[in-house]
């Protein structure tokens, strides 16, 4: 089969954006307004597993990675996460954890990754597994979500101000940063996967690679709905309504 040409491949790329989790009916519901309280608390509390992970996950590609100058950019996704030393500006964990006490949460709570459901935790952890065992261009790859993901930072600043005035306004501050450093970020990625995946089986790959990615944004957003709109949390049956205060699932092994 012949390669598609660099632009018939972002095009490729691009396109994939139509399984981007801002099309998921939970995100939906709470883009317009539909979610209630405990709803988006769950939602932040376990996304915050997410956040929590990209570090590590940046931190693998690093260390698969053999060429100066892509760790020289990439190291910078670190320290957006992180923060750096003597930084007024909050790096982005930091700023997720503003925006779990904007919506009512204790701040250790989610460090102790009180709440996260299982199915959440599984799709975190394949995906930064993903990353430590592919070659640092697959797991480069994996990261182009960020094409999408301007638009669904906006979406948040527009429609909670908007839908949901009870959440401070000095919590959003995560997708405030997150709009330039995701388009940044898009830049790189993007340059690296048109470089190296050249070939059509390997254009091919690419593609599974990112809706790999994009599997994995969908399936946490699953779980949410299980646990909190039809409260189908694992083990409710046998528990009943309060299962996801009771703290039973795994709090995460070979850590």
């Amino acid at each position: 089969m012949q390669a598609w040409t660099r632009e018939q491949f972002e095009h490729k790329l691009r396109d994939k954006g139509r399984f981007y989790h801002i099309h998921h009916p939970f995100h939906i519901a709470m883009h317009y307004g539909e979610c209630s309280k405990d709803e988006i608390k769950g939602w932040v509390a376990n996304r915050f597993y997410y956040q929590a992970s990209i570090p590590i996950k940046d931190a693998a590609i690093l260390a698969n990675c053999r060429d100066m100058e892509t760790r020289r950019l990439w190291v910078q996704r670190i320290l957006d996460h992180d923060g750096s030393v003597g930084e007024k500006t909050l790096g982005g964990i930091e700023a997720w954890l503003s925006l779990g006490d904007a919506v009512g949460l204790d701040r250790q709570d989610l460090l102790d990754e009180k709440f996260v459901l299982p199915g959440v935790r599984f799709a975190v952890d394949a995906y930064v597994n993903f990353a430590k065992k592919a070659n640092w261009q697959q797991a480069a790859c994996s990261s182009l979500t960020a094409m999408f993901a301007p638009e669904i930072h906006q979406s948040r600043l527009d429609s909670w101000t908007k839908n949901d005035p009870w959440i401070k306004s000095d919590g959003l501050s995560y997708f405030q940063l997150r709009l330039s450093q995701a388009r940044r970020d898009v830049n790189h990625g993007l340059q690296i996967t048109l470089d190296h995946f050249t070939g059509r089986k390997a254009q091919e790959e690419a593609l599974n690679i990112l809706q790999f990615k994009l599997d994995i944004l969908w399936s946490m957003l699953d779980s949410m709905t299980l646990a909190y709109q039809q409260s189908s949390a694992p083990y409710q049956q046998v528990v009943g309504q309060d299962v996801i205060n009771n703290h039973i699932h795994h709090r995460g092994v070979f850590k």
